[in-house]
């Protein structure tokens, strides 16, 4: 579907895919003066109209002139269906796509486009025909034609991303999760670093039932390294690297009943509290057990991480409060173990008070500070 361009018309063109508009469409004034008749020239003058500020009404002027050179230029109707969409006519790109596929019936594209809009356009006149409302039905029907469609373009285009992005989009659309996985297991082998497709692939396994926060933070930083600045990849990283912050918390408050047991906090039915004040060597004997807690639950977890990782993790704690009011947290936690634990105490009144002036706070966000992390 290639026709060789004038060199002018080849520069506007990279200009555009540059954004910068205004000086292509110089460019191709001065082209079209020069040969008016120039399609290629008239198709870019409204392609740069719909990638600017969406002017439907210039890019249809412009689609029209070089469809009245040649009714059947495919890429002209093509840009013509685009205009006509910006320009608020989306009903009447069906007829010119299917235009498009009568012309070239072996052209990928064109059925591509059509399954990516003609669901849409179904779902418009369902609304249409009923008070604004469109109905299930209609839209079980249109994905199911629109599916068929976008199956040729996979056919006819089996190495083209943008086909396997409309069919995962119908199953999406769908709820055929099945389908959706197999499209992007079919655009990371053409593309292996298709963000969005990455990011579904990475979420979903990083989400999976069992997965531990480590192992999800590994598949995210895997992820951003084929995808640096994925904003979808570096929100899960985020929300990974926050679960290993709110691990911390869980560490201190396994400590603080390590120290109220130390301490024999709470009577029990049948035994004798332990006496106090506790001795020198208990009270630093119960300092081992702590040790051991955040030695094998932090300390050998945060050097096995990936240096990446690590990075986000202080990266975090800067620009999420929640993470430093969970660092907070499992400090004071930790705080009131060691006050419970190291003073002599002779009455257990105090210490009583310490467990839950550590132990409260934190209960108290536990599951309210879940979704901060996003």
């Amino acid at each position: 579907m290639t026709t060789t361009l004038h060199p002018a018309v080849e520069r506007a063109d990279l200009l555009i895919d540059l954004k910068r508009h205004e000086e292509a469409r110089e460019l191709l004034a001065r082209r079209l003066a020069e040969d008016p008749e120039d399609i290629r020239a008239w198709v870019e003058l409204a392609r740069s109209h719909v990638e600017d500020k969406e002017d439907g009404a210039k890019a249809l002027e412009a689609t029209e002139q070089a469809l009245a050179l040649n009714a059947q230029d495919v890429g002209a109707l093509l840009m013509h269906a685009r205009a006509l969409r910006v320009g608020g006519r989306f009903p009447e790109t069906e007829g010119v796509l299917r235009e498009v596929i009568r012309l070239a019936p072996d052209y990928w594209f064109g059925y591509a486009r059509l399954a990516d809009w003609l669901w849409r356009i179904r779902m418009i006149g369902s609304g249409q025909a009923n008070g604004g409302t469109a109905r299930r039905e209609d839209l079980v029907a249109a994905l199911r034609e629109a599916d068929l469609i976008a199956q040729e373009a996979i056919r006819l285009g089996p190495d083209e991303v943008y086909a396997y992005e409309v069919a995962w989009l119908i199953a999406d659309m769908s709820a055929d999760r099945g389908a959706a996985d197999r499209m992007d297991e079919a655009i990371l082998r053409i593309d292996p670093q298709h963000e969005r497709a990455l990011a579904r692939r990475t979420e979903k396994a990083a989400t999976a039932v069992g997965v531990k926060a480590t192992e999800a933070a590994t598949l995210y930083a895997d992820a951003l390294a084929s995808t640096p600045g994925s904003e979808p990849m570096q929100r899960g990283l985020d929300a990974a690297s926050y679960r290993l912050l709110r691990g911390l918390r869980w560490l201190a408050l396994l400590c603080l009943a390590l120290a109220a047991v130390g301490i024999d906090l709470f009577a029990t039915d049948g035994e004798t509290q332990r006496e106090l004040p506790l001795v020198l060597g208990q009270r630093l004997w119960d300092l081992v057990p702590m040790a051991a807690v955040w030695i094998l639950g932090a300390l050998l977890r945060y050097r096995r991480l990936r240096a990446g990782i690590r990075v986000n993790l202080h990266s975090l704690i800067r620009r999420l409060r929640w993470s430093r009011v969970v660092l907070g947290q499992a400090a004071w936690a930790m705080l009131c173990a060691l006050l419970i634990t190291q003073i002599p105490w002779t009455e257990r009144t105090v210490p009583l008070v310490l467990f839950w002036a550590g132990l409260v706070p934190a209960l108290a966000t536990m599951w309210f500070d879940r979704p901060r992390a996003r």
